[in-house]
């Protein structure tokens, strides 16, 4: 058996390769191929390339990559056509992924979307792409599987990956005492996944900070970069800014700092559930471009961009989108970070809502239950002790 996946996003790696285990467990002569990342390959993935390094959002970022895209998009066809893996995985990335669900439809394979794109939040028409090319969606949201069954669509809910992955990854209590060093108080920075992110949003992050720091020179700030070229350049933004502003810069210690902090401000992105799992409040910034500012005004449905508010169907996190203005919104989102540091009672407030609406789907196995339903439905009946 063999089954190729298709990954462009930092979280995707990290999913596709709880996945791949899983598959490996219960078949342990499954090939798996495909685009993704260094989980992926650490997983036991061959990847042909790593699309991960090409995350990018906004149609002046895309233009620059397209003869790239297009090239690892015929390479995929002919991979198709010439070997005919028995079932193609995608994991969110449909800008991307759409031509390669196209191209497996094309050679008779059945695809599988794992993580699915939020078309429910924007761009709802694009269901009419998965009608054509997908066979079955596997979701992490009770409500979004329910608008795309409501859309006719294939959708099972199996649960979503982050909280197992939360659950199987217990932080390190040695290194967040580190990390907390007797600090009184801890702000968690979190630039962002996408280099495009941490270039955009990182300047605003550091005006916050510096408001804070007015009030609350005690406060300490903990950056948690995912790249190392990310903390580079984070470190020498500060050196531009103030580089006496008390900021510590890590790698590779994201849950660490997220546990350890009393409250974080954190750019759009799913470790938003992390934050919610772990239950540290956080304010939530995302700055986009012109281009993709404008369009969102017109095509965005969804009444949050976060992803713990969207399941509460409240603002639990403070968010703040944005492409201009940002003066403005940097005095509001220092003022919120300030009330909760200076108000305890509030903050607690904040994580007890953050721990009841975490109770309530955080009892994940999304990727057991995802490699039960791709073997099964491909045909192979599936035993964890077939790995022994």
């Amino acid at each position: 058996m063999e089954i190729y996946f298709s990954v462009g996003e930092a979280s995707g790696d990290e999913h596709a390769a709880a996945l791949i285990r899983e598959i490996k467990k219960r078949n342990p002569t499954c090939r798996c191929v495909g685009y993704g990342g260094d989980d992926m390959q650490a997983a036991g993935c061959e990847v042909f390339f790593p699309l991960t390094t090409m995350a990018v959002m906004g149609i002046m970022q895309v233009l620059p990559l397209l003869r790239k895209f297009w090239g690892l998009g015929q390479a995929a066809k002919k991979y198709f056509r010439e070997h005919r893996p028995d079932a193609v995985v995608l994991v969110d990335f449909p800008g991307f992924n759409w031509w390669i669900a196209r191209y497996a439809k094309q050679a008779g394979i059945p695809v599988y979307y794992y993580m699915p794109p939020q078309l429910w939040a924007w761009g709802g028409w694009r269901v009419k792409r998965m009608h054509k090319y997908v066979d079955h969606v596997l979701s992490g949201l009770n409500f979004e599987t329910e608008w795309y069954q409501e859309n006719g669509v294939n959708a099972q809910f199996v649960g979503h990956p982050f909280f197992e992955e939360v659950a199987q990854h217990p932080v390190n209590s040695k290194q967040i005492k580190e990390l907390r060093q007797n600090q009184k108080k801890v702000i968690a920075l979190l630039p962002g996944s996408r280099t495009m992110e941490v270039t955009m949003n990182w300047p605003a992050m550091l005006s916050v900070a510096q408001r804070i720091n007015h009030q609350h020179p005690e406060c300490a700030f903990l950056v948690a970069c995912y790249k190392p070229h990310h903390r580079e350049f984070c470190e020498e933004e500060l050196a531009k800014y103030n580089p006496d502003l008390p900021i510590e810069f890590h790698t590779g210690k994201t849950s660490e700092i997220i546990a350890a902090a009393d409250c974080a401000l954190m750019v759009s992105g799913s470790v938003s559930l992390e934050l919610m799992a772990r239950g540290t409040p956080a304010v939530v910034l995302y700055k986009g471009g012109f281009v993709m500012g404008t369009l969102a005004k017109y095509l965005v449905k969804c009444k949050y961009m976060t992803l713990p508010n969207l399941i509460a169907g409240r603002e639990v996190l403070p968010e703040f989108p944005y492409m201009d203005g940002e003066k403005e919104r940097v005095i509001k989102m220092a003022s919120i970070l300030n009330g909760w540091l200076k108000n305890p009672q509030e903050l607690a407030s904040v994580r007890q809502e953050l721990k009841v609406l975490s109770e309530g789907i955080a009892a994940s196995k999304a990727s057991e239950t995802t490699a039960e339903y791709l073997l099964e439905t491909l045909g192979y009946q599936t035993s964890v002790q077939q790995a022994a």
